[in-house]
């Protein structure tokens, strides 16, 4: 009797050891697995000189709440659709209003009438000591083209892709302009 308790014993520190064993290679599998995945925590988009309305909707979507819009249009073309969210500052009373208002470390990203008339106003905001500045290249006619959210008096007759999925309204139009 006194064999087969033996040999049970010797048999379950076999299985003991066994199982550690097994629980020190897979703990190792692990470990090497962490220490061999790649960076996957996503980061926001940066700041560029020149930025695409890509770029901006990007950092829109991320949540990011420390920049600023500025549309350098006159106010009337202002008020008739701008992105939402952007601030008015006509490019006569560019520079001081942004001084008085916002800060010279903020993100700011501008956009005109023309790409030159948005390069010439963000160049205007670098010379007075704004740091962080993006030319919103192709202005809001790019951001409406991609169906980034606008507002003014013209877009709220005419909601962003309100018939982009209606295929009846969308060929009605196409006929009416042939």
């Amino acid at each position: 009797m006194s064999n087969i308790s033996e040999n049970l014993e010797n048999a379950k520190d076999k299985i003991t050891e066994g199982v550690e064993n097994v629980t020190n290679k897979v703990a190792d599998s692990i470990k090497g697995a962490k220490d061999n995945m790649p960076e996957v925590t996503p980061t926001p988009p940066g700041m560029k000189s020149q930025s695409s309305v890509e770029d901006l909707k990007s950092r829109l979507e991320w949540g990011e709440p420390a920049f600023t819009i500025l549309d350098v249009r006159d106010r009337e073309t202002f008020n008739d659709g701008h992105i939402m969210g952007a601030m008015a500052m006509p490019v006569d009373q560019l520079v001081d209003r942004a001084k008085s208002s916002l800060e010279p470390s903020r993100d700011i990203y501008v956009y005109g009438e023309t790409d030159e008339a948005t390069a010439s106003a963000a160049s205007s905001l670098r010379q007075a000591g704004f740091e962080c500045v993006a030319e919103l290249k192709g202005g809001f006619a790019a951001w409406k083209a991609i169906g980034g959210a606008t507002e003014g008096v013209s877009e709220s007759r005419t909601p962003a892709g309100a018939d982009d999925y209606n295929v009846v309204s969308r060929l009605q139009d196409e006929a009416s302009k042939s």
